[in-house]
């Protein structure tokens, strides 16, 4: 009975402990993707702005801003990759996933050396 109620208290301080993790994972996300938002609506904006510049400058003669939109652009498009999560690889799962690992290397190394 005793352990019942031991089991069953700390299933529950598990599934507390799951689901503010989730939370706190998916308030991060949330987080990425308003950067990104913002990000492009500052790109947006400054390109734009450098686009009339050129216009203004030289009336297209030689279209010096697209350097800009495209290194820049680069940039927003890797952001994206790591907001919306669409990396294959290297993503929270795969941290966590080598963090466990390592772990358990540690942890069994710590054996062998116990009883060596």
């Amino acid at each position: 009975m005793v352990d019942q109620l031991k089991n069953n208290f700390v299933m529950e301080l598990d599934s507390k402990e799951n689901k503010q993790n989730k939370y706190l994972r998916a308030k991060e996300q949330v987080a990425e993707i308003k950067k990104f938002y913002t990000s492009l609506m500052f790109y947006v904006v400054f390109i734009g702005f450098l686009a009339y510049l050129n216009y203004y400058s030289n009336q297209w003669r030689y279209m010096w801003f697209l350097w800009a939109a495209l290194g820049w652009g680069i940039g927003l498009v890797f952001q994206a990759l790591k907001a919306f999560r669409w990396t294959p690889f290297m993503n929270k799962d795969w941290e966590e996933r080598k963090i466990r690992e390592f772990m358990d290397k540690e942890e069994e190394k710590e054996r062998r050396d116990r009883w060596s």
